[in-house]
């Protein structure tokens, strides 16, 4: 599948997202193991998130759904069933690493196998830390899938764990097995990433406790605890905001209004580099929730270069692409760091968008563990031309976005990953005003 761009109209009115496709996928698993009827509203319909449904449904949990609501019949933590085949995750990475965390305390033996792109994803960083907590599992030799995982007598060991990089996949992973414990494990982190498990798991009833320092943030969750039923609606998904909020910025005359985005502040470091920028975003309308949402106002800026902080890198790794794109579009030379992570996605995201970049006409500097963009300024047009995602995405979305300011009509390539996370994203593109095609 591949997108056709022309250049549009300024974005105008107000849309409304599918919901958070993190939050999607830790709402189902902690419903699965909860002990009663849960019901989830905003769940994300997009194939990664299935994928999860699929995984549990075949593991013997009731799950009935209409549309973006589920009803799941909560098996507890030790009622899953042994499947009759191998677990398939296909694409998606979140879902493997996290449900890995939860297969270790099972009584039966599991292989769990992704997609091509998936099989060459970095799994080392979890597969160790749960051997050291007594898990009885494998992968390959390069650190990749598939994972094999076999029972273990007994309960895994009390574990304490400093994370070496931060990933909010690894900490989550482990704060599932967490529940298989035979005692407190507890996981530090230098750095904050994002916290929608530890907020899950308080929904949950999960007994959690954490301390926080300047420069380390310390959780310890109890085992032999039960997760306790509860109802979840899920706000909009601040990534594919993301792609909006950008377009807004960069095309002239534009004002856009996103409802009911969620704007949990370890997710939102894409919003204080915008704003560092000089883009025009408000926030209004608040929710009360433990996963706040709001109403996101932009208008077309004028943006100017930044240094990237690297602190900042975890709480905006999934939005860098987009970023990307604002950068291209500002007077001067921003300087991003410390994003080596990126190369570790569904595709090498440095290397696939600074070749974005260039076919957009925008010079950069490509690093190891970054990149220097310089931005061509507002009032400057990018090159139309034919840009290949590498079956990604975010990078498809990203260069979308970017081509909606260019010369002439251009192609981006091999986009049918954009059902992972965002299905209807084209139609969302032609609701504000943009003029994107499917071919």
């Amino acid at each position: 599948m591949d997108f056709s761009i022309s250049p549009g109209d300024p974005l105008r009115g107000e849309i409304s997202l599918p919901g958070d496709k993190s939050i999607s996928h830790r709402a189902l698993m902690c419903a699965s193991l909860a002990n009663g009827t849960s019901n989830i509203k905003g769940f994300l319909t997009g194939e990664d998130c299935l994928t999860t449904l699929d995984i549990f449904s075949n593991m013997g949990v009731k799950i009935k759904r209409n549309d973006e609501e589920l009803e799941i019949d909560g098996v507890g933590l030790f009622g899953l069933s042994s499947p009759n085949k191998e677990l398939d995750f296909r694409n998606s990475g979140t879902a493997m690493r996290l449900v890995a965390g939860i297969m270790v305390g099972q009584k039966f033996p599991s292989r769990l196998v992704g997609d091509r792109s998936l099989s060459l994803r970095p799994m080392k960083r979890i597969v160790q830390p749960l051997r050291e907590m007594g898990a009885n599992m494998s992968c390959k030799k390069d650190g990749t899938p598939p994972i094999v995982i076999y029972p273990v007598n007994n309960k895994l060991s009390s574990f304490a764990y400093d994370l070496p990089i931060p990933s909010a996949q690894v900490k989550s992973c482990l704060m599932f097995a967490s529940l298989y414990a035979e005692g407190p494990v507890v996981i530090k982190e230098k750095t904050q990433t994002r916290d929608h498990t530890e907020k899950m798991f308080e929904s949950f009833k999960v007994p959690i406790s954490i301390s926080k320092t300047p420069y380390l943030k310390e959780i310890t969750i109890r085992s032999n605890y039960e997760l306790k039923a509860r109802n979840i609606e899920i706000g909009g998904d601040f990534s594919s905001a993301s792609f909006f909020i950008v377009a807004a910025l960069i095309n002239k005359d534009s004002h856009l209004i996103i409802r009911n985005v969620g704007v949990n502040e370890t997710r939102t470091g894409l919003l204080t580099v915008l704003k560092e920028m000089g883009a025009d975003i408000n926030l209004s309308y608040f929710s009360n929730t433990e996963e706040p949402t709001a109403d996101i106002e932009v208008k077309s800026s004028k943006l100017h270069a930044i240094e990237v902080d690297p602190d900042l890198i975890p709480n905006l790794i999934d939005e860098l692409p987009i970023f990307f794109i604002a950068a291209a579009s500002a007077e001067g030379i921003t300087s991003i760091k410390g994003a080596e992570e990126l190369r570790l996605k569904e595709s090498d995201r440095l290397l696939a968008m600074s070749k974005s970049l260039g076919a957009l006409g925008v010079k950069y500097e490509l690093f190891q563990d970054g990149i220097n963009i310089h931005g061509k300024g507002s009032k400057v047009l990018f090159n139309n031309s034919d840009i290949n995602s590498f079956g990604d995405h975010r990078i498809a979305m990203a260069s979308t976005i970017a081509c909606t300011k260019t010369k002439g009509t251009s192609r981006i390539m091999n986009c049918d990953n954009v059902n992972t996370s965002f299905p209807n994203f084209v139609d969302t593109c032609c609701k504000v005003g943009l003029k994107v095609l499917v071919r």
